[in-house]
């Protein structure tokens, strides 16, 4: 990885990371498919490797015990993605390969709309005061407190 990338995955957050992983193996498949384009075996298969790599690492760090059904759900995708881009790989299928793409592309523009509900939702963390409601009865001097 380039230090721009590096840099770039400094600041991000932890759904940005994963948007980044879902690019990361969209990126590689697309290499798999040049491979099988130009006959190369041993470029498909490392692009390949690298993307079923991803795959494997989402899927570890999945928390079951937090993440409930979406956790287990999407321990499901990984699964299959995984088992897809295999039959992809050994079949040097373009298609299997854009299928696998067209799925993982479904699961990362969710992640990207989640990075984006969450760029527009204030961070949690302490607020400013808020102003109590006055009595009905009480004079204007003792309506505001902090």
């Amino acid at each position: 990885m380039t230090t721009y990338q590096e840099r770039v995955l400094d600041g991000a957050s932890p759904v940005d990371l994963v948007v980044a992983l879902y690019d990361g193996i969209i990126r590689f498949l697309y290499a798999a498919i040049a491979a099988v384009e130009r006959s190369d075996v041993a470029g498909r298969r490392a692009a390949v490797k690298r993307a079923l790599a991803i795959f494997i690492h989402l899927q570890a760090r999945l928390r079951m015990d937090i993440g409930g059904r979406p956790a287990q759900v999407l321990s499901e995708f990984y699964a299959s993605m995984f088992a897809l881009t295999l039959q992809a790989s050994l079949a040097a299928s373009p298609r299997r390969f854009e299928e696998v793409i067209s799925s993982v592309r479904t699961i990362r523009d969710a992640w990207r709309q989640v990075a984006a509900d969450q760029a527009l939702t204030p961070p949690a963390g302490p607020r400013p005061p808020r102003l109590s409601q006055p009595a009905p009865d009480s004079d204007l001097a003792s309506r505001w407190t902090a």
